[in-house]
């Protein structure tokens, strides 16, 4: 008993050291090789399991990210429609109407994504899906601005956990290397649901009159039942944390989910949740990291909200196209997107590349808003291209700043508190982003243009400090003299760790 007892307690040491190691690296610039320990005749077993996760996991998390967005892709296509003189969002409402949405998000998004931990992902992603399902239906059948916006607070509140949620979710199952890749899977299924919606959009502003009801209401009961019945189905095909996978239907065998579990120590030393207590949370607000990604993710969601929400409104308004070409030409530059967002976070998880791929990213960017606000005068051809390098750039940058973020967080209970920091942030994003493009300065829209042009340049100055930070931190930390994460669960692993580097 007692050499067993041994065997156990060395064995954990060594996982510990081997995730000090393995943490050493937190910003991954310099592309060092670095793999986990895992022995070879369990590498198969490993490809098998990475094979199941991504199956699982990636597809749902796609599709409820997508779902995530269907309201910007419904809102957006049914304000060039009648909906605006329907339910009188003139003036300053339907930015009100985003702006809401936006606020009702961000007051909720800390305490649901906590609970997914406790109420578990299955039965937590499955109610909100149901929920933000109904309210979206419900939109269909409301006659005044003032019901919309009631309808904006509750389907704020709905959708608030998902995507900080799925973020922690995925950042739970897969090494830090893995991640990027993982994450432009999630944004892949994201922007092409997002991109079809807009196809399905034209074709139900079609049955304009039907039932009496106008073509914006169909779109959003069909979406709205389409949210719903995906709710249901989620709850089968959802799995739950590694640590919990034996609660997810006809997922892993038992070597599986161990494998699963051994993974993550090895990579960084926590598979398994520590012990919830509010002090533990609260410290996390003290790490400057925190106010740093939440800064980048803000910067980045004053873009993806300008776009997403007022794309068509400004190929109608701003470039001179038909309700129905405004609706089906927003769907191309999401289209596109998939394939910068695919090839960056490949190249990211192959040479270990986070800082100088969001800093290309945000080039793109700036480049693609410097087309967009060419003179009306300029050909609309030029215009229109420069929707395509905003969306990709800031669709493609979604995936390398949630890998340059989860890279460099340890702890569980730290990367729920820091996801949802970050996605209230983007939430932040979202409020600013919906009064920056104004209708009255179409159609150069100057305001949205160079507002987008310098959040993306102050984004390049920190990711610049902050990659130099990692740079010089690693390279500290790696003589022994700094330790980056606090990974230790014993003294005694803190001085094995020490004298592992020489410290």
């Amino acid at each position: 008993m007692a050499t067993e007892s041994a065997k156990r307690s060395s064995g954990t040491r060594s996982i510990a050291l081997s995730a000090a190691k393995a943490t050493a690296a937190m910003e991954e610039d310099e592309g060092e090789e670095e793999t986990l320990s895992i022995p070879k005749h369990e590498k198969a077993l490993e490809r098998g399991l990475l094979r199941k996760v991504d199956l699982r996991l990636c597809t749902i998390a796609g599709i409820l990210c997508s779902l995530n967005l269907i309201d910007s892709g419904i809102i957006s296509s049914a304000a060039v429609t009648t909906m605006i003189d329907d339910l009188s969002l003139h003036g300053n409402r339907y930015s009100v109407s985003i702006f809401i949405f936006t606020v009702s998000s961000i007051a909720f998004q800390l305490p649901f994504t906590l609970a997914i931990r406790f109420v578990g992902p299955r039965l937590w992603f499955s109610m909100t899906t149901i929920c933000f399902g109904l309210i979206t239906l419900g939109t269909a059948f409301v006659k005044t601005w003032q019901q919309m916006i009631v309808l904006r607070v509750l389907l704020g509140m709905s959708m608030s956990g998902i995507y900080p949620g799925l973020t922690y979710l995925i950042s739970t199952w897969y090494t830090r290397r893995e991640q990027q890749l993982r994450y432009a899977f999630m944004q892949s299924s994201e922007v092409t649901i997002l991109a079809t919606g807009s196809i399905l959009n034209y074709a139900l502003n079609q049955l304009d009159g039907i039932a009496g009801l106008q073509g914006w209401r169909w779109m959003f009961l069909v979406q709205g039942l389409i949210a719903f019945g995906m709710g249901i189905i989620t709850y089968w095909w959802m799995i739950d944390f590694p640590d919990n996978a034996h609660n997810s239907f006809w997922f892993l065998d038992e070597a599986e989910i161990k494998l699963a579990t051994k993974r993550i120590e090895l990579d960084r030393h926590d598979a398994i949740l520590d012990k919830i207590s509010w002090s533990k949370i609260a410290v996390n607000f003290l790490d400057f990291k925190l106010y740093a990604f939440s800064c980048l993710f803000f910067l980045l969601n004053i873009v993806s909200t300008s776009l997403s929400y007022f794309l068509p409104i400004i190929l109608q308004s701003g470039m001179g196209f038909s309700t129905n070409k405004s609706i089906l030409l927003s769907s191309p530059p999401y289209y596109y997107a998939i394939i910068p967002v695919l090839l960056t976070s490949l190249l990211g998880d192959k040479f270990r590349l986070r800082g100088p791929l969001i800093i290309f990213n945000a080039l793109s960017l700036i480049a693609g808003f410097l087309m967009l606000g060419l003179p009306s005068s300029t050909q609309v051809t030029v215009r229109y291209i420069g929707t395509f390098l905003a969306t990709g750039a800031y669709v493609s940058n979604w995936a390398a700043l949630n890998a340059y973020q989860a890279n460099n967080i340890v702890g569980q209970w730290k990367r729920a508190t820091i996801a949802a920091a970050v996605t209230a942030s983007n939430g932040l994003g979202g409020i600013a982003g919906s009064f920056i493009v104004r209708s009255v300065e179409a159609p150069a829209y100057t305001t949205a243009v160079w507002v987008s042009i310098g959040s993306h340049i102050l984004m390049i100055a920190i990711v610049g400090m902050f990659s130099t930070y990692f740079y010089f931190a690693n390279r500290r930390q790696r003589t022994g003299n700094y330790v980056i994460e606090n990974l230790c669960s014993s003294d005694a692993d803190c001085v094995e760790r020490a004298s592992d580097h020489g410290g």
